[in-house]
């Protein structure tokens, strides 16, 4: 919880704050090079020509501009050690606290060239400071600034795993792709710039607020400059008091002379220029700063009094005597723009600053993807439309019990039929309906499939459990069942469907019309279900049907997984969509099967058909046909197809999320009773070769999507079950969700580990909490998920009690029953049930 509400104020400030804090950055790295680029543009100004006589004194300079332009005021006057250097004269401005800079030649005091480009950077500084929108503008560069405080840190505590590499915190992984790489550029490039956005922001704030100033002058136990002023202003009233006189321009002349005398036999350290301060009153003393010949920064500054009348250098303050925490203080600015640190850390410290703009963008990118997702969910869950309804038309209940989402679909797609035709709707998952929700209703259409072999969906077991094993009085109820099977499990086809018509026949509800069954979605019999209705509601119906929205994908990549296993071959299957395409975490990639080469041409051969003409057309008219039905024997081509049933699809989990650009698969081959290869599977892993096009439509699967915020998740699965549980860890992690454990079964570590390298650096990173894996024929006994579950009790109920979610994907034979009962024993049936009944168990098994 604390990390998701940390996560949504970071984002919710970053889309707020980032822009300012774009703008700070990019105006802080022009800035924090000003001098370096006004010397670069104004070499004319800050260079002389050398001459073979010596430089002017400060006195010299001082009498020239008193005779010259005796309207200047001189505050201070500054000589550079080198030759070609100019000297400067610091004077008084009107609007100016700290004066005008004027260059002068330092060989005959001419004044040089205006500096080109101050202006420029007056502006940007007052962008950077206050937005040029004065003491508003301060305010929001100032709380921006605290806010990229909690950026630096927040983002660090949400990146923060149990366990990590240096590799996965500070490496971009320039292979990603999409969401993932720009999630990664923001994550890692932001760790990079940690200690940089700490001390820009730490010491920006000095400028910013007067209370935060006054911290950092107390928590690095500093005395603040203007407590030192106060002190020297009442020692200067005291001394004035004996001394009131104002000194003469001829006094300060030869103040100035004795001063440059003095300073330069005195002080006894190379130093690479000097500032005299001009003298106010006759008290003997003069002020003087000067500069080392290779200071530590722009700023380091030496200082010192000489007393002009004793001809000694006084109180001399030496830059580098002083302690670590006074030269912070005394150079916030260099330590800001990290020339403090030297040279290349201020360049780093620029890049850093011209970096900021990144953060705004790929997180601005980010929450636009995460919002057009969450619309996308929306929009998914708002198909019914809102027609106006007729208050004399029927009430209708729509209850649908789905495993991987066609149920629902065609629940949806009848409610939007009957509503178009001004019907009262409410539509609601059988896990949801309670008994007194059905006697109240006038009319019941119930669309159910059957599940697993002739089992009711995970969603209806409360269902079965709590309503079906009781009687009720549903006399007044009307009712139909719309039941969805495959006639490929012959024993137990539609088999829940019938169960639930029989149930409400038995509690004395009357049927609307005989239960109607579907075979694999076939769309003639959905039609009858809706001509039924049709028939029922005396209105014209529009067009119901399960919408197969086959799309061309391209098979780019194969791999067996699993060499050597004591098991069937498993390949990992890569496809790459022809056009844009969309699913979530836990949806399932619907697949049209194709025959063979050598099964088509065997068909051909076996009817004695006329191969003169077309045979490339033939041969594509019969690739998704069944071939293997019995067919009344024509040497016609059109009779003989029309005969011949489209191939059932395939249905399969989805291992991976859109952002990692490739649909990937997790496919064992499966054989007949006569040792071929099933179609789906033989296609994908054999068939189908690599850069050719198959047909494949994607369908959402809500009952085994993700849990929205943090939650922790318990994902169990085995064999090729890992599918379904990788797009939900990866989805997780993207989403930067760590709360996560996975328990996984197969048979030998050594071959059917899949993706063994990937998951132990999500553990290892702390993408994952926990991975436990179970390989029954690694011992002498064997042992199975269900074993360690029972193993784990413990950590099991300690999850459950934290919130988390469980998610089972595998063979419902060989896992999920014993999985189930593993459950049920753990944290007791009525706990499962409850589990179960708050979507919290959900299941993807086969």
């Amino acid at each position: 919880m604390i990390k998701k509400i940390f996560f949504q104020i970071h984002w919710f400030l970053g889309i707020t704050a980032g822009l300012i804090l774009s703008i700070i950055g990019v105006t802080g790295a022009i800035y924090s090079y000003d001098q370096h680029i006004l010397k670069w543009i104004n070499q004319e100004s800050y260079t002389v020509q050398v001459e073979s006589n010596t430089k002017l004194t400060p006195e010299q300079i001082y009498l020239h501009f008193k005779e010259k332009q005796p309207e200047m005021q001189i505050n201070s006057i500054n000589i550079a050690q080198a030759a070609d250097a100019s000297s400067s004269i610091n004077i008084v401005k009107e609007g100016a606290r700290r004066g005008k800079t004027v260059l002068i030649n330092p060989y005959n005091a001419q004044i040089l060239p205006e500096i080109k480009g101050q202006e420029f950077f007056q502006l940007i500084q007052r962008i950077h400071r206050y937005l040029t929108l004065g003491d508003v503008g301060k305010q929001i560069t100032g709380a921006s600034t605290l806010t990229l405080i909690f950026f630096v840190l927040s983002g660090i505590y949400l990146r923060w795993p149990k366990k990590h590499s240096l590799r996965q915190w500070f490496a971009v992984k320039t292979q990603l792709k999409g969401r993932n790489f720009i999630w990664d550029l923001h994550a890692v490039v932001g760790t990079w710039m940690v200690v940089f956005y700490l001390t820009m922001a730490m010491t920006g704030l000095f400028w910013s607020y007067d209370w935060w100033r006054s911290g950092m002058y107390r928590v690095l136990n500093v005395t603040p400059p203007a407590q030192v002023n106060a002190n020297n202003r009442n020692n200067d009233k005291a001394k004035d008091k004996q001394d009131q006189k104002k000194i003469t321009a001829e006094q300060t002349a030869a103040a100035l002379a004795t001063a440059w005398t003095g300073f330069n036999a005195q002080v006894q350290r190379p130093y690479s220029s000097v500032s005299f301060t001009l003298p106010k009153k006759a008290d003997g003393m003069l002020e003087l700063s000067f500069v080392d010949a290779t200071p530590q920064h722009e700023r380091a500054r030496n200082k010192a009094n000489y007393n002009y009348q004793s001809n000694q250098l006084e109180n001399v303050e030496l830059y580098q005597d002083k302690k670590l925490n006074e030269k912070i203080m005394s150079s916030m600015l260099p330590v800001h723009r990290g020339s403090f640190f030297g040279s290349i850390a201020q360049f780093l410290f620029m890049i850093a600053a011209l970096l900021m703009p990144l953060f705004f963008i790929t997180g601005l990118m980010l929450y636009l993807k995460r919002r057009k997702q969450k619309k996308l969910v929306l929009a998914a869950k708002n198909a019914l439309q809102t027609t106006q309804t007729d208050e004399h038309a029927g009430n209708w209940l729509i209850i649908y019990a789905s495993q991987t989402g066609v149920a629902e679909q065609l629940a949806w797609a009848t409610a939007n039929s009957l509503k178009q035709s001004k019907q009262r709707i409410d539509i609601c998952s059988i896990q949801h309906v309670k008994a007194q929700d059905i006697q109240a209703a006038e009319n019941v259409l119930i669309i159910a499939s059957t599940y697993g072999t002739g089992e009711a969906p995970d969603a209806a077991q409360s269902f079965v459990k709590n309503i079906m094993s009781t009687s009720q009085q549903l006399s007044t109820v009307k009712f139909a069942v719309l039941a969805l099977g495959s006639k490929e499990y012959a024993e137990s086809y539609c088999a829940f469907g019938q169960q639930l018509h029989a149930w409400f026949e038995q509690n004395a509800a009357t049927a609307l019309f005989p239960l109607i069954e579907v075979n694999n979605a076939d769309p003639d019999d959905v039609q009858r279900w809706n001509q039924a209705l049709s028939k029922i509601t005396a209105t014209e119906l529009q067009h119901i049907e399960i919408k197969k929205h086959w799309s061309d994908w391209k098979l780019i990549h194969r791999q067996h997984l699993n060499p050597n296993s004591l098991g069937t071959a498993v390949y990992h299957i890569e496809l790459e969509a022809q056009t844009a395409q969309n699913w979530q975490a836990g949806d399932i990639a619907e697949l049209q099967p194709q025959n063979s080469a050598a099964r088509i041409q065997a068909f051909l051969t076996e009817h004695n058909l006329d191969l003169s003409e077309n045979l490339t057309d033939l041969k594509q008219r019969l690739s998704d046909r069944d071939l293997t039905v019995q067919v009344k024997h024509s040497t016609d081509f059109e009779q003989l197809l029309a005969q011949l049933p489209q191939l059932p699809s395939r249905d399969y989990s989805i291992a991976s999320i859109p952002s990692q650009h490739t649909l990937q698969l997790i496919v064992r081959q499966q054989y007949d009773q006569h040792e071929q290869l099933g179609l789906g599977s033989g296609w994908l892993t054999e068939h189908c070769a690599i850069n050719d096009t198959l047909q494949l439509q994607l369908r959402s699967n809500p009952s085994f999507h993700l849990i929205t915020g943090q939650r922790p998740i318990i994902c169990i699965g085995n064999g090729t079950g890992i599918a379904g549980l990788m797009s939900l860890l990866n989805e997780r992690i993207q989403d930067h969700a760590y709360e996560n454990w996975l328990i996984f079964g197969e048979r030998e570590r050594h071959c059917d580990f899949y993706y063994q390298e990937k998951l132990e650096d999500w553990l290892e990173t702390g993408k994952l909490k926990h991975l436990d894996v179970a390989f029954s024929r690694d011992q002498v006994e064997k042992y199975y998920v269900h074993h360690l579950l029972r193993e784990q009790s413990d950590r099991l109920k300690e999850w459950i009690e934290r919130g988390a979610v469980l998610y089972v994907c595998g063979s419902l034979q060989s896992m999920a029953r014993d999985v189930d009962q593993a459950l049920a024993d753990i944290l007791g049936a009525e706990k499962l049930e409850q589990l179960r009944q708050n979507d919290a168990y959900r299941r993807d098994v086969y």
